[in-house]
């Protein structure tokens, strides 16, 4: 992806709003704002931004679970599957 086709100025985006966002959610690419000339947002199109949230809580899932590691903060998984069989049948 090269972000340097993507980079345009706040006043081209307010004149061709709707043309933006066909474009973005077409090409699933997003697009730098700048303001004043420097960099100020990104706009990117609802499926990458969903894509993008669900890796982010994926990771930390594997964050916790690599950090409870290194804390020896581990269960073996029969005595997982026992409390797991227990909490149900107490249901």
């Amino acid at each position: 992806m090269r972000y340097s086709t993507q980079i345009k100025p706040i006043s081209y985006l307010k004149a061709n709003a709707a043309q933006v966002l066909r474009d973005i959610a077409q090409q699933r690419e997003p697009m730098v704002i700048t303001q004043n000339g420097e960099a100020t947002a990104v706009i990117q199109d609802i499926a990458s931004y969903e894509d993008a949230q669900e890796t982010l809580a994926l990771l930390k899932i594997l964050a916790l679970g690599n950090q409870q590691i290194e804390q020896s903060r581990i269960v073996s998984a029969v005595d997982a599957i026992a409390r797991i069989r227990q909490r149900t049948t107490k249901a």
